[in-house]
């Protein structure tokens, strides 16, 4: 029976002690998950917020004078902001408090929304709409805060579920969006209609962040885990790993609709009726990748998906030289999928990893969950942002293979090499059983050894 009690000033709690079984059965369960629904919320509008561009760019038609290159560029300077202010973001919530700053976040959203609702309309100069791009990517930013703030909520036994949950509550709101522009474009609306839905949802998502979530004192400003995890191998690691998922999800995110018009020749309809179920299939998925790895283990997981990534960017390659819509379209959405499975794998073995390292320094019980918290939430901030950047590789990428060759080939041949890469590294670095020293030896580093050498862990659980 645990002897730790909730107390709460104002919306500060200034005890939190998930690990203990008692105070979680008690109190904390409940106040994590309140805490967790409000969380995605506010995630999800933001998703929408930065993810609307993929949307806006299918009513950008002749009249507004913008060829497929410069639509692929607006998409990209979304997503490259969406990926800048993660860090940002990440480490605000120590300083102002997860709930704090989810109320700030949320409602600064209104700029972006605001701003585009003027500025959508033919005649609107080229740079005007690029500003407004950059703008939406404030909603990125999101993510980053709402994970490193849920992060420090929940048990490490339930990492995986509440990550994958929040993440993939955060996600569906690309499909949401695109959907909502598919129900504006069925309806013959212009996309300043689709703009003005999202207004009434932002203050909505604000007040709920106000009346609903709580700070954590015990989540306090760290600079040194940061500069701890920046230091840290396995943060750049991950990153490489959350590049080829993550990067993979929102990359292509933006970029399908315009794929299926400048390719294949599809109208704004009938692009928009399909690319809503690619963001929708792998955001549902996200937490179902977490849940299995936490049970067989993240990075088994992590492993074997990139082998079907790859399995399926080959059908998508092969589709797109053969000029097989049907083809294309159904690999493309099956490759969605895996990339929001593999979201959900990937971001459990961060907090897993760090735990083992806790452990291999000898650390056990509060003291290890305490260290394996700190790094992990620091290192979620930096993971989660340069994951994010593949998403502007992506959009890149198309760019100039559609610029240079008119297709889309080209860059799916470059996505598989990456994916074959993702998979070595997985292999090496977190399955292969190292050929000296017994698994679960510690950092020599942290024995003391001045030669401060890699750890030999053995990290297929995390």
């Amino acid at each position: 029976m645990s002897s730790t009690k909730t107390h709460i000033t104002g919306r500060w709690i200034d005890v939190w002690d998930p690990e203990d079984d008692g105070f979680w059965k008690a109190s904390g369960e409940r106040i994590a998950r309140r805490n967790l629904w409000f969380s995605v919320l506010c995630e999800h509008i933001g998703f929408s917020v930065w993810s609307m561009w993929s949307v806006l760019v299918l009513f950008m038609g002749p009249e507004y004078g913008i060829d497929p290159a410069g639509k692929f560029f607006l998409a990209s300077m979304a997503t490259l902001v969406g990926a800048v202010v993660r860090v940002p973001y990440a480490f605000a919530v120590a300083r102002f408090g997860g709930r704090n700053w989810t109320v700030f976040s949320a409602s600064l959203l209104l700029v972006p929304a605001i701003v585009a609702f003027w500025a959508m309309r033919p005649g609107t100069p080229y740079g005007v709409f690029l500003l407004c791009a950059m703008l939406s990517g404030v909603g990125g930013g999101n993510f980053a805060s709402s994970m490193t703030n849920i992060n420090s909520f929940f048990p490490l036994r339930k990492k995986g579920w509440a990550l994958g949950l929040n993440a993939g509550g955060g996600n569906v709101g690309v499909a949401v969006v695109q959907l909502a522009g598919l129900a504006v474009i069925g309806a013959a609306g212009g996309p300043r209609v689709l703009i003005g839905v999202y207004l009434p949802a932002i203050v909505l998502a604000t007040g709920c962040a106000v009346l609903f979530m709580d700070n954590l004192t015990t989540v306090q400003d760290d600079t040194g885990a940061a500069k701890e995890a920046a230091r840290d191998r396995h943060t750049w690691i991950m990153s490489l790993l959350y590049i080829g998922t993550f990067g993979s999800f929102i990359g292509y995110s933006f970029a399908f609709g315009l794929v299926l018009q400048t390719q294949f020749g599809r109208t704004p309809l009938q692009a928009a009726s399909i690319t809503f179920l690619g963001p929708l299939l792998g955001s549902l998925i996200r937490p179902v990748g977490g849940r299995l790895a936490d049970r067989y283990g993240g990075a088994r997981i992590t492993l074997w998906n990139f082998v079907a990534m790859a399995a399926a960017t080959g059908v998508v390659a092969l589709a797109s030289v053969t000029a097989s819509l049907a083809l294309f379209t159904v690999a493309f959405l099956v490759l969605f999928v895996l990339s929001g499975l593999g979201n959900g794998s990937t971001y459990k073995m961060i907090p897993g990893i760090f735990q083992a390292k806790a452990q291999a320094r000898g650390l056990t019980g509060q003291e290890a969950a305490a260290y394996g918290r700190r790094l992990s939430g620091a290192a979620m901030g930096l993971i989660g942002a340069v994951g994010a950047l593949g998403g502007l590789g992506i959009n890149l990428t198309f760019r100039q293979s559609f610029q240079t060759a008119g297709t889309g080939t080209a860059a799916f041949f470059g996505f598989l090499a990456y994916y074959a890469v993702c998979y070595v590294t997985t292999w090496a670095v977190y399955l292969r059983r190292p050929a000296a020293a017994g698994a679960g030896a510690a950092h020599p580093a942290e024995q003391g050894d001045p030669a401060g050498q890699e750890p030999r862990l053995d990290y297929a659980e995390v």
